[in-house]
């Protein structure tokens, strides 16, 4: 829509200097045309874009939690592995300093195999987590909550934020690992 505004507004533009008979006109509608795209872009230059003050605000609850969970995290064993939805929260890995080669995530399955892979890692991970990571971090209606095997796993901690669910951090029962 953008390109056709454009094009149209020159069009308009071009249109009404044809249809003037004096110059002064003339300029006037020249003038017009460049000042009014010029103090819209000024004023958006003074004050940054309504999407990235919502971001601003939105992220605040998103990083408490995220810190919440980095700090359970890098009380872990330094060579852990984990399954968690990396969805919405990969922040929480990255400020622990863990590698996603170390976690198993939602991006763990083979791409041509649509709509689902049940041979695919994530999958296999979510039926027996024991049998592929030591640590399972499932945040109220991800799909590692929503699907996971708590038979496999016994609850560590729960992290909480303001606005944002909860995030509990699971040990693998190794005991009841798939043969």
């Amino acid at each position: 829509m953008l390109p056709a505004f454009a094009v149209f507004t020159a069009v308009a533009a071009y249109g009404l200097i044809r249809f003037v008979a004096s110059t002064r006109s003339k300029l006037v509608i020249a003038v017009l045309f460049l000042v009014v795209p010029a103090g819209s872009y000024f004023q958006v230059w003074r004050k940054a874009p309504v999407t990235f003050e919502e971001a601003v605000t939105n992220s605040r609850s998103r990083i408490a939690l995220e810190t919440a969970i980095a700090a359970r995290l890098e009380m872990l064993p330094s060579n852990s592995t984990f399954l968690m939805y990396l969805g919405d929260h990969v922040g929480a890995v990255q400020q622990a300093g863990i590698s996603l080669s170390r976690v198993i995530n939602e991006g763990n399955h083979r791409p041509w195999e649509r709509p689902s892979d049940p041979d695919g890692l994530w999958e296999r991970a979510l039926k027996h987590p024991a049998t592929y990571a030591n640590y399972v971090i499932a945040l109220n209606s991800d799909p590692v909550a929503s699907s996971v095997n708590k038979s496999e796993l016994a609850s560590l901690v729960i992290a909480r934020a303001t606005g944002q669910p909860e995030a509990t951090i699971y040990r693998t029962l190794k005991s009841n690992q798939a043969r």
